[in-house]
């Protein structure tokens, strides 16, 4: 049926700060979802307290509302605004929940507002875990044996019935929060207690686990007249056991057969058909036993997911876009394939290539944490991959995690014998698909490490053909190389570095020559959802070697690239030519969603100034990697040989790299040294301020205090320094995010342990040792310069005392307790910095304050963390502004700034050291947090400012 008229004003609720297992995809889903709505002239109305989203953007909504996620916040909405209904589908469990808590307090009916998308009691159907089993029992779906507890001691009972091994699940939480494996009793008592606490109705399922059976996701939509589509089946690399969050998975799925396919998509079709008031997007998991194909229903998400973002990216389908819509009333066949923008949106996407994802794990800053892999998601993020093969897009995975990989291989590291990785095999952990490498490597069998892991002997022969390329170029050196393999190994997505560190053999650049003479490059290939069946109109790419012949000739076979460069004028877009953005690649702590924002708006900013935006990047779950933010999408690794090679192709006037964060950065020197143009801040500049000695050995010159320091690169130089510039003393690295491995340290021994680390994990690296300051103020600036005026965007003041990282202080907007001299001197000494760096665009400078005195600590001469938040708190488009400024399109000089915040803004930031049991929750030098809230307050009487300020003074104290 067509749109319900009279839904006029939608309330969206969004799902709050970033924590592992509900993350950015959220905020995708619900800037789609707004953008959706609002194309049809419905008012969009948006609660969220997370203030570096693009969802909480004002462009994004007609009101914006950064409040707390709480019935209280609600009902002021409510209150101030005209609403009709309510979508709580695209916030995650959070919105789910809340909308829920809202109905059981009359608060909806109070108002006469309706929820739209789903109900209450489909939410209770598919969240409360006895009535999702009772349900699938009606319906005659197969399901584990299990009971659900309300206590402990039913708990116990239902457990000594069902038998070992079980899995807790409680009822109504996101990521597996709270819930765990149980392999035997003497691990039950603590199981069951978690389980319990993390409920919000103090209810879990005892279930019997179905470890090592197969597992599998589909995601679907369904509409008012009952048509569903299945959009994507998502296989997990892994067995059951592993949370989905954390798990390899692949899409299409690969190791599933047509009988067992289509039973799972008419299961999936049933229990949607019969979900009861219903309408968007829904994510089903399965389990499949891989000996007899029978299947089991695990759960099913009324609502999109992490997942809905994956199968989006993966094919093209905007599902939270059309879920929206559906919400509203129309039915599937009334809406356009987003894609084609000619057929119907009631299809079910074909694809011709492979989609792996990866996830990315920060358990480096948990130390102590346990890092096996179960029920409880610990991926702070993830990254997606296309390739025409499971080989190359598991390697092309592998580049894009940011943590140095090069391929799938440990290269240069030392790998366990053979004994010992078997048995390491057994327990799931987050490297375990690197491990099965070296295993073949050492001639383990593929049947030793299917009995191992569970893992389907596809994936591993897969896995073994990767390390049968490897052992053959290992034969050879640069110059003795044959064709055929260099072709061949191309095809299965190895690097160019790749190979030369297998050969032990010259350079990445060797290769990349090597090839580019014998017609070896990459081609272009569309994201298009149908196969090439129809004819796409979206700009979404991604690379392949496909059209080259590994039996022959490089050049053989019809290279036909999809993605048009059209000469003299760079692309039909604009006569200006294209500029390119670099993404910031996966989440993980110390680089998140805010990195997002800032491209965003980067890319609007580019094609408001009339040029061409380009968007590299390599994370599902963002909205700059959505199919129609940027000109030209390309979805591929933030990895030098990926990028460069889109550089030569496109050849953009210039490439952003302020707005990506540190992964963004270190890509500039050899952009630099290719000759190509970085917009904004050049590369020596932004490289005196990332390099610890060099941009110390500024401030002495400018005459700006700061800690005496002296630099590094082995522990005997380290003590040396450190004598001198007198303990305790602050012991980082260069060219780092988010602290990484910093430490505070007292004396000559752990001084010596700390440098000893930074040496092992960064080699090379130059280390600064510096004087801490401890007792002291910290406080930092965000500016724009654009090479004549100065802007202070804010200016924050850390609650928290010295030594806290600020990514992990409470923060406030503008400062509360700074003197008017120590403020402004604070913003003088940030202009002496940015002129004498020739800052174009963004910078961010950290300062101490002790004794009257201002010290600088550090400056990033890219887009920060508290970018957006200052942005969100003052209500100026600022990433936008300061965009203009890096293409020079716009002189500060001719805007004017009107900071419309009246009282003060607070920076929260959250943990998710529920998810590590046990583990140090002190905070230091090193980030810890996974994301941030904003609160405002009218004055420092406000009751929570006064709760912080007085902990802050507690802690001085001791």
């Amino acid at each position: 049926m067509p749109k319900d008229n009279s839904i006029k004003t939608v309330l969206i609720i969004g799902s709050g700060p970033i924590i592992i297992g509900q993350a950015c995809e959220f905020d995708y889903s619900g800037t789609q979802a707004a953008r959706s709505l609002r194309e049809e002239g419905v008012k969009v109305i948006l609660i969220n307290s997370n203030p570096a989203t693009i969802m909480t953007d004002p462009m994004m909504a007609d009101r914006v509302y950064l409040l707390p996620l709480t019935v209280e916040s609600i009902e002021q909405i409510l209150e101030e605004n005209q609403i009709d209904a309510v979508l709580p589908t695209m916030g995650g469990q959070t919105a789910l929940n809340l909308a829920k808590e809202a109905n059981e307090l009359g608060v909806w009916e109070k108002y006469g507002v309706r929820l739209i998308g789903v109900d209450i009691k489909a939410i209770d159907k598919a969240e409360d875990r006895e009535l999702f089993r009772q349900w699938m029992i009606r319906l005659g779906i197969a399901v584990a044996p299990a009971r659900t507890a309300n206590s402990f001691l039913e708990g116990k009972e239902f457990a000594q019935e069902i038998g070992f091994p079980l899995v807790i699940r409680p009822s109504y939480t996101l990521g597996g929060t709270g819930g765990g494996f149980v392999l035997n009793k003497e691990f039950l008592d603590d199981a069951l207690d978690r389980g319990l606490s993390a409920s919000p109705i103090h209810e879990v399922l005892v279930e019997k686990a179905v470890l090592g059976w197969k597992e599998f996701e589909l995601e679907l939509l369904r509409d008012d007249a009952d048509n569903v589509a299945i959009i994507c089946t998502v296989e997990n690399f892994d067995p059951m056991g592993v949370h989905t969050g954390d798990s390899i998975t692949v899409a299409p799925a690969m190791t599933l057969s047509d009988t067992a396919f289509q039973l799972m998509r008419n299961t999936a079709i049933r229990m949607m058909r019969d979900l009861g008031n219903f309408a968007g997007g829904c994510n089903v998991q399965f389990a499949l036993n891989p000996a007899t194909e029978e299947i089991i229903a695990i759960e099913i998400n009324p609502r999109v997911s992490r997942s809905s973002a994956l199968a989006s990216k993966a094919t093209g389908y905007p599902i939270a876009k059309i879920a929206a819509k559906l919400a509203i009333g129309y039915n599937l066949d009334e809406l356009k394939n987003q894609i084609t923008q000619s057929t119907s949106a009631y299809f079910e996407p074909t694809l011709d290539y492979v989609i792996v994802k990866v996830p990315r794990w920060n358990f480096d800053k948990f130390k102590g944490a346990n890092d096996t892999l179960g029920l409880q998601m610990k991926s702070v993020g993830e990254v997606m991959s296309i390739g025409r093969s499971f080989t190359e897009a598991i390697q092309k995975a592998c580049q894009s995690l940011e943590n140095e990989a090069v391929g799938l291989g440990y290269y240069g590291k030392s790998m366990m014998r053979s004994d010992e990785i078997v048995e390491y095999l057994k327990t799931p952990k987050w490297d375990r698909i690197f491990r099965i490498k070296d295993a073949l490597m050492m001639g383990v069998s593929v049947k030793s490490i299917c009995e191992a892991t569970r893992i389907d002997r596809w994936f591993i022969y897969q896995i073994q053909q990767i390390v049968n390329i490897e052992k053959k170029i290992a034969q050879y050196n640069r110059q003795s190389l044959p064709d055929d393999l260099l072709i061949e190994a191309k095809h299965n997505g190895f690097s160019d570095e790749q190979i030369c560190r297998i050969m032990k053999d010259g350079k990445d650049e060797d290769i990349y020559e090597r090839r580019k003479k014998m017609g070896l490059t990459r081609v272009y290939k569309m994201v298009d959802t149908c196969a090439a069946e129809f004819e796409a109109k979206t700009p979404y790419f991604y690379s392949s070697f496909e059209a080259h012949s590994v039996s022959g000739n490089a050049k053989a076979g019809v290279v036909h690239n999809e993605s048009i460069v059209h000469p003299g004028s760079a692309t039909s877009k604009s006569a200006k030519g294209s500029v390119l953005v670099l993404g910031s690649g996966p989440n993980r702590i110390g680089q998140g969603i805010e990195f997002d924002y800032c491209c965003v708006h980067g890319l609007l900013a580019i094609k408001e100034c009339g040029y061409e935006a380009i968007m590299v990047n390599c994370n599902p779950e963002t909205v700059s990697t959505d199919f129609d933010i940027a000109d030209k999408l390309y979805f591929e690794p933030v990895f030098w040989e990926h990028l460069w090679e889109i550089v030569e192709y496109e050849k953009p006037v210039g490439v952003i790299v302020q707005l990506g964060g540190q992964t963004a950065l270190k890509l500039a020197k050899r952009l630099h040294e290719k000759g190509i143009r970085i917009i904004g801040t050049s590369f020596d500049n932004m490289d005196i301020a990332e390099d610890r000695g060099r941009f110390s050995d500024l401030l002495k010159e400018l005459g700006i205090p700061y800690p005496n320091y002296g630099t590094a690169y082995d522990a005997d130089d380290a003590i040396e320094v450190a004598k001198e510039v007198g303990y305790p003393v602050l012991v980082r690295p260069s060219y780092v995010l988010g602290g990484q491995r910093m430490r505070i340290v007292l004396n000559d021994e752990e001084l010596e342990k700390g440098v000893l680390s930074l040496l092992k994990h960064l080699p090379g690296n130059k280390i600064l040792i510096d004087h801490f300051l401890d007792r002291c103020q910290e406080a930092e600036v965000d500016a724009i310069y654009d090479g004549e005026t100065f802007h202070v965007m804010g200016v924050m003041e850390h609650i928290e005392p010295a030594g806290i990282h600020s990514g992990d202080s409470h923060a406030v907007l503008p400062a509360f307790n700074l003197s008017p001299l120590e403020v402004t001197t604070m913003e003088f000494y940030s202009e002496k910095i940015a002129r004498s760096l020739d800052i174009r665009g963004l910078i961010n400078i950290q300062f101490a304050i002790k004794d009257g005195v201002v010290y600088v600590i550090e400056a990033n001469p890219r887009a920060s963390r508290t970018t957006p938040f200052i942005a969100k708190a003052y209500q100026i488009p600022y990433l936008n502004i300061a965009t203009k400024v890096m293409l020079e399109e716009v002189k500060l000089k001719d805007l004017t700034f009107k900071k419309n915040l009246k009282g003060f803004a607070i920076k929260e930031p959250v943990f998710s050291f529920d998810k590590f049991p046990g583990v140090n929750k002190e905070l230091g030098p090193e980030m810890k947090s996974t994301g941030e809230a904003i609160r405002f307050i009218k004055d420092l009487r406000d009751p929570y400012f006064r709760t912080l300020y007085k902990e802050r003074s507690m802690h001085l104290s001791k």
